[in-house]
């Protein structure tokens, strides 16, 4: 059977990683934008990177341009961004896309094993990004297309993808998961 460990990625200065490097940590896979309203998101994931990265925890920052080009940049200026902006220790790789015909392999795997979740309708921007989506395609919900930056896949120490959360989640729902494996 497949495992994240599998595939390998590359990292911001375009140098091949395998992630079996990672092969029994926790791991939190997140495409991101540094233009975007989920921006800030940033402070969150850094927050949970230091609070778990001793138990074996580790997140996976893969920016994307394809929602808006709210990711425009070189590698290096993105990453400049995170650190100037949010102090982030988490590893960064290359930019790359999630969806379509030229989205890195890890994505589309990541998608076959989690599905859209759905978004937080009670949240002004998830009910927003909920209208904005169904007036476009009433089926939205029926895809496991990434939809909008910042979502993120939560992968077990065996590297199988055990939850998938939407950009509209709540960090309290991603801090309890983590727990949960950390204390398995």
């Amino acid at each position: 059977m497949k495992t994240v460990f599998d595939f390998s990625v590359k990292d911001r200065k375009n140098n091949e990683t395998p992630l079996r490097n990672y092969a029994g940590q926790i791991l939190l896979i997140v495409n991101t934008a540094t233009r975007c309203g989920f921006t800030p998101q940033y402070t969150e994931l850094e927050k949970l990177y230091e609070t778990y990265h001793s138990q074996e925890f580790t997140i996976l920052d893969f920016p994307c341009n394809q929602f808006g080009n709210q990711a425009p940049g070189t590698n290096e200026e993105i990453h400049q961004f995170c650190k100037l902006n949010y102090n982030t220790e988490f590893p960064q790789f290359k930019k790359i896309n999630v969806n379509g015909e030229k989205a890195d392999p890890l994505f589309t795997y990541l998608k076959t094993q989690k599905s859209f979740q759905g978004f937080d309708v009670e949240t002004p921007i998830g009910k927003l990004l909920h209208e904005k989506f169904s007036a476009e395609n009433p089926n939205y919900a029926d895809t496991s297309d990434i939809l909008w930056n910042f979502t993120k896949f939560l992968v077990d120490r065996n590297g199988l993808v055990v939850a998938r959360f939407e950009p509209t989640d709540a960090f309290d729902t991603i801090d309890k998961k983590i727990k949960e494996l950390i204390e398995k």
